[in-house]
């Protein structure tokens, strides 16, 4: 029986036909993949979720079913929060850039948009109030002083904390997006 998926002999005519994903500008993407210290924190917050659906399904057979329903509204927000932590970073698209935070979206369309570059200056760590030496990716906006943008990528943070390689190739090209769209 020949497995016609296994082996290099097989005819490309339909994935010739079909786009690429890299080929639709006008689609937000992530140029660069999340950090394993943001999938590791996702999934423990994940595990979390699980012990506590398993509660909701306790509260719901043992107590009350409006515990276990209130339980089970406070897993499904748990899991919320852990997906909204694997979405965030900036995002890049035909349109502009979007910085995704947790609470928070901001979208600065390219028209709008002087310059992306990286510099070295004190960043925060892990996103807490200490800082320490790093490098940042700015935001320099026509609207808005240089000054008060924060940066839209660091060396600090749960997608590139010990990955220096890894945040000069997302540096690298979100600064090309910015040099490539800006200008149409």
């Amino acid at each position: 029986m020949p497995l016609s998926f296994l082996t290099a002999d097989r005819t490309f005519e339909a994935a010739a036909e079909s786009a690429l994903p890299y080929d639709d500008r006008e689609r937000w993407r992530r140029p660069y993949r999340p950090g394993p210290w943001r999938v590791a924190a996702a999934a423990l917050v994940l595990l979390f979720a699980s012990f506590v659906l398993f509660a909701a399904v306790a509260l719901a057979l043992t107590d009350s079913v409006s515990s276990g329903g209130a339980v089970f509204v406070a897993a499904l927000m748990v899991i919320a929060g852990a997906l909204r932590l694997l979405r965030m970073g900036v995002w890049v698209s035909g349109r502009g850039l979007r910085q995704v935070g947790f609470l928070v979206t901001r979208t600065a369309p390219w028209a709008r948009v002087i310059s992306v570059r990286t510099v070295q200056q004190p960043v925060r760590w892990l996103g807490l109030p200490r800082t320490v030496q790093g490098q940042a990716l700015m935001l320099v906006r026509k609207d808005r002083a240089a000054g008060e943008q924060a940066p839209l990528l660091t060396t600090h943070t749960l997608d590139f904390l010990g990955r220096p390689a890894a945040f000069d190739r997302a540096a690298d090209v979100v600064e090309a997006w910015a040099a490539e769209c800006g200008r149409a």
